[in-house]
């Protein structure tokens, strides 16, 4: 009966896939497709055949579309008649991410795909749930002793495993993955602030644990789920159990398992310490949930799953892409060498906040090389965008941060030089002082309601790490003249195939 009702199934599957096969053709050869700012769309295929030409460059490819389109806004026509919005337009990110902010939550769509990994997650969510983890999370966050917290573990890591791996490097003349390095700093610094729990991946031997492999699995099918040409096919992969859908459920079964363990050893272990004198100035927040009464153990692994997916990659990715723009600016390197040189070896909280240099060459690197490219909403009803795109319920509506950090109308002609000058402006005395740009032309960290709570906390982590690799390193890439490396998003950016870098001792700074 099984194989009956799968062959039954497939035959089932076949018929429209061949029909849509020779219809493709049929409307390709002899049905004119319909053309606008430069993207074909034919019927009932949409425009699957430029989609699947640019597919491996995507992100440059749509970028590349919306940057020239006069409203700054592209509609792509999918097949079987769905479609896309995408905007770089800073009025109509506005509208969807504040001023209509009701009408576009992350929707149905984005969150049935995501669910198996973040659950009720406050990155999945809409509604009265977001809004109560939200107002829980904000608490946390603004507390001083999270900040300090987050302080003791990033110098931890760093001092203790970042700098001599990079040491080791040096004096043996070892090519290393960059990326691969700052990507395990990250997630050992991830999870001990959202578990207390250290999984040691940037230790000398490099190890592979078993919860940081899951977590990469779940998360590379997951984005997997979101690029789908049609959500019936990994529906249909789901539903028989096989290939990358069988390995999400066992990823995230790993996952998630992981995380009700540590939440139960948690809970065990602060009732222990429920009449020591326990400060939380030493407390993850996983700690800092169940204190809070917070104690559902579904609820709090949503929570601390969708906190280390927000935290684990973004801040690698920044900072490998800042690295190798340095590597071509050694103007802006000296510069920065400038900012630290007389800060002290452990950074206080006063010195992270005088870096203004480093903080603007960080912005503009994220400008150039956002950690997350693209974002999406769903259109609750239908609307009418400010540039007087019409929105039908139901349609995704997706901001590009890419394309918006290559807009020559607002970066200027030199968009596409890094040049932190423009984040800065010189006060009375001639010193440096950090000029924001509005958070609807930067949304780099999203913007209104929803805006990153962990703007802060990124911050402080990536400048420790600057200050402390360049205090001591210079890191020389291991590419040929003229190559650029490749931009890639998933969840988050990545250099593809890694940042090779030779690392060497710098010496005293001038």
């Amino acid at each position: 009966m099984i194989d009956l009702n799968l062959t039954t199934y497939i035959l089932l599957l076949l018929i429209p896939l061949t029909f849509f096969f020779f219809t493709s053709i049929f409307y390709k050869l002899l049905i004119k497709p319909t053309e606008k700012h430069g993207l074909k769309s034919y019927p009932l295929i949409g425009s699957l055949f430029p989609l699947l030409e640019n597919r491996h460059r995507f992100i440059q490819w749509t970028s590349d579309i919306i940057n020239n389109t006069p409203t700054k806004t592209a509609i792509i026509h999918l097949p079987l008649g769905r479609v896309r919005v995408i905007t770089a337009n800073p009025t109509v990110v506005r509208h969807i991410l504040k001023t209509s902010f009701h009408l576009y939550p992350k929707g149905e769509r984005a969150r049935h795909t995501l669910f198996d990994l973040l659950g009720d997650g406050i990155i999945n969510i809409d509604g009265d749930q977001w809004k109560l983890q939200r107002q829980i999370s904000i608490h946390e966050f603004n507390t001083k002793s999270l900040r300090n917290y987050v302080e003791h573990v990033v110098d931890t890591e760093l001092n203790q495993r970042l700098i001599p791996i990079l040491t080791k490097s040096a004096t043996t003349t070892t090519v290393i993955d960059l990326q691969d390095v700052l990507q395990r700093f990250a997630f050992d610094n991830i999870c001990t602030i959202a578990f207390g729990y250290d999984p040691k991946c940037l230790t000398p031997s490099m190890p592979d644990a078993v919860f940081a492999t899951a977590f990469d699995e779940a998360v590379m099918i997951s984005t997997g789920r979101m690029r789908a040409s049609h959500p019936i096919i990994w529906k249909l992969k789901r539903f028989l159990n096989v290939g990358s859908e069988k390995r999400l459920r066992n990823a995230v079964a790993v996952v998630r398992d992981f995380a009700v363990k540590l939440t139960r050893e948690k809970i065990i272990e602060l009732a222990k310490n429920e009449n020591k004198n326990s400060s939380l100035q030493s407390l993850d927040l996983l700690s800092r949930f169940l204190i809070s009464g917070h104690s559902d153990e579904k609820f709090i692994a949503d929570i601390v799953i969708n906190f280390i997916l927000a935290g684990r990659d973004t801040t690698s990715a920044a900072l490998t892409w800042f690295f190798w723009l340095l590597h071509k600016n050694p103007r802006i390197e000296a510069e920065i060498l400038n900012d630290i040189k007389h800060k002290s070896e452990n950074l206080t909280y006063d010195e992270v906040k005088d870096m203004v240099y480093t903080h603007a060459s960080l912005c503009e690197s994220m400008r150039l090389y956002p950690p997350v490219a693209i974002d999406a909403k769903q259109a609750a009803d239908d609307d009418v965008l400010p540039d007087g795109t019409f929105v039908k319920k139901g349609f995704p509506v997706t901001y590009h941060v890419y394309a918006m950090g290559r807009s020559e109308e607002l970066w200027g002609e030199d968009w596409a030089e890094f040049r932190p000058e423009r984040w800065l402006e010189k006060d009375e005395l001639g010193q440096w002082v950090f000029k924001g740009r509005d958070g609807y032309e930067y949304p780099v960290f999203q913007a209104g309601p929803r805006v990153c709570l962990g703007k802060e906390m990124a911050f402080l982590q990536m400048k420790r790490v600057v200050a402390g690799v360049l205090r001591r390193f210079k890191v020389v890439p291991e590419v040929d003249d003229g190559v650029e490396p490749v931009y890639v998003a998933y969840f988050t950016s990545v250099m593809e195939g890694g940042f090779r870098v030779r690392v060497e001792e710098r010496g005293e700074i001038e």
